[in-house]
């Protein structure tokens, strides 16, 4: 991977936090010292930034978790690895166990390597999304020659024909788990849909959501959670606005108000415009423009980025969009970033001034990574419980190291990080 070094970051001081009982003592651990190492090897220390300074350099990378994917065991150690790969933002579900989990594995990564705090959103809906959305059936309405092509196609692992223990519903460090019953595992669906059109016999459906306004404005004011992205259809201004007055006095906690979108063709400007001119008078934070190309689909393969590729590339030629910084999303994957260069998007430079920042910025501030930044990770998540049980990732450093060299992989393609 070719390499280049943008700004070096200021190390902070790791945050304080609860241990569980089976922790291992991280000084001591002997383990740990080749992650370390590997951080140091690739660069990461020296590339590393404020996540305001990497939107500013066009290198922003977001992980998200998903906006409906609540298993906390998978959501900390996600955010464990992902913080150790220098990430600058960990998207979430608006729920305060899920936020909770975000913060505890970002406090073990800066307590293994002190680098900058990413910043935690929390995603909600102004209406029924795809992404705020679950799949549910009853198992023993299904013929037992079926052959499941459901739970194959599943890509979260959400679905299983044998009753288990819910990881979701496990209290992290003790080995009281809640029985689960056999279907979908509602904690890890996030709602891509695959499951319903394979079904031979038409058994599944799905239940919608919206998150509610008042519980998001109390999430809002806790002192760990630094954004929000509002999921919109962008078909009607008129819920949008109601979402944005409902949140109230709790938008002036923000460092970020992000707004993730699809393409509306010649509809997108105007109606980005109507949305920033509800939100400007209450913002004092920056702003971000989500372009969700195809969700859901990063883990497809190469051709699913190429709708979010097209979108960033036909906003980014439009002078007259509303303030605030563009990231792609929806379909991204390891493809993106060699995309988005052939069109020449890749940390590109803007002369139309739409941050708060009177400098040039680049056309494109970042990538959110999502399905495909958790199955490169989860694979190993897997394999971690399956050999180990529910755990944290940093007790066993060998799936640790494993972990953060696929996401290091990942990141450093924006990142341009060290080849490792």
């Amino acid at each position: 991977m070719a390499l280049s070094f943008f700004s070096c970051c200021t190390s902070i001081a790791p945050q304080q936090h609860h241990h569980h009982q089976a922790k291992l003592n991280l000084k001591g651990n002997k383990g740990l010292e080749d992650v370390k190492n590997l951080i140091k090897t690739v660069g990461v220390p020296s590339i590393c930034s404020s996540p305001v300074k990497s939107l500013q350099n066009g290198n922003w990378v977001k992980l998200i978790c998903g906006a409906s994917f609540e298993d906390v065991v998978d959501i900390r150690n996600l955010s464990l690895v992902y913080t150790l790969a220098g990430v600058d933002c960990i998207d979430c579900a608006a729920d305060i166990s899920v936020v909770s989990a975000v913060n505890e594995g970002i406090d073990e990564a800066i307590e293994i390597f002190p680098l900058p705090r990413p910043w935690v959103m929390i995603s909600v809906n102004d209406d029924e999304d795809l992404h705020f959305r679950k799949a549910e059936f009853d198992p023993e309405d299904c013929p037992l020659d079926c052959s499941r092509p459901c739970e194959r196609v599943c890509p979260a692992d959400a679905i299983s024909f044998e009753a288990g223990k819910s990881a979701a519903q496990h209290s992290y460090g003790t080995n009281t788990p809640s029985a689960l019953k056999a279907g979908v595992l509602t904690e890890r669906c996030y709602g891509c849909g695959r499951c319903i059109p394979v079904c031979p016999y038409d058994k599944i459906s799905v239940s919608t959501y919206i998150r509610d306004a008042t519980a998001t404005s109390e999430l809002l004011k806790r002192n760990d959670v630094d954004a929000i992205e509002i999921h919109t259809s962008g078909r009607q201004i008129a819920p949008f606005k109601e979402l944005w007055d409902g949140l109230g006095d709790s938008i002036k906690h923000l460092r970020l108000a992000a707004v993730s979108l699809p393409d509306l063709g010649e509809s997108t400007v105007s109606t980005m415009k109507a949305m920033y001119s509800i939100m400007e008078p209450d913002l004092s934070c920056f702003n971000l423009w989500q372009l969700d190309g195809r969700p859901m689909s990063g883990d497809i393969g190469r051709g699913a980025t190429r709708e979010s590729i097209a979108f960033a590339l036909h906003l980014a030629a439009i002078k007259e969009r509303p303030r605030g910084f563009l990231q792609l999303a929806g379909g991204t994957n390891a493809h993106t970033v060699d995309g988005l260069r052939k069109v020449g998007l890749f940390q590109t430079a803007s002369f139309t001034k739409n941050t708060r920042d009177e400098n040039s910025t680049p056309m494109i501030g970042g990538v959110a990574y999502g399905g495909y930044a958790r199955k490169i990770v989860g694979r190993i998540l897997s394999s971690l419980q399956l050999q180990h049980g529910i755990t944290g990732i940093e007790d066993y450093p060998e799936h640790l190291l494993q972990a953060l060299r696929e996401a290091l992989a990942l990141v450093g393609k924006i990142k341009c990080y060290k080849s490792i």
